[in-house]
């Protein structure tokens, strides 16, 4: 069902998760969650993936992650600052070790001068208040590409905020 590469760092993902028992959340807007998707998909993920929030609308950012109005008003949905409050709202509203965010404009429209199709805002957090983030520009290479890239770029972003952990 998934890309091969995907594939294998969903499962690298799953056993070293399952291996240092910690669980993860996912927080998806244009991913529409194929995130817990891709992780899903392997065997045994139930002792990793706690949840996954999909917020696709500004409200559901609001609600489910208490991303601050405030935030969405003045950064837009597609910006760092979401996409740090949705990772962090994730792992609060959940019994996640660790979350990972993802906003952006997939396309093929909605985007602007200031916020191009393709532009993607990834942040990742940990109950242990480390953030990452990435800002992504992957063009306006497709929808499906858009969310596939943004998913690899999360897959990373989850191995990468457990080193040292």
């Amino acid at each position: 069902m998934w890309p091969a590469d995907i594939e294998r760092k969903a499962h690298a993902i799953i056993a070293d998760f399952t291996q240092r028992k910690l669980k993860l959340a996912t927080a998806e807007s244009c991913t529409g969650g194929l995130i817990a998707g891709a992780l899903t998909e392997i065997a045994g993920s139930s002792l990793v993936v706690d949840r996954g929030f999909v917020t696709y609308s500004n409200d559901a950012k609001v609600q489910m992650l208490g991303v601050e109005l405030a935030t969405l008003t003045a950064h837009g949905a597609v910006s760092r600052e979401t996409a740090i409050e949705m990772a962090r709202g994730a792992v609060s509203h959940s019994g996640a070790d660790v979350a990972v965010a993802v906003t952006g404009i997939a396309g093929p429209g909605g985007g602007s001068v200031e916020k191009p199709v393709g532009l993607v805002h990834l942040a990742a957090t940990g109950r242990n208040g480390r953030v990452l983030h990435r800002e992504m520009r992957y063009g306006d290479i497709g929808r499906d590409a858009v969310r596939m890239a943004a998913i690899r770029t999360a897959l990373d972003l989850l191995e990468e905020i457990t080193q040292g952990a």
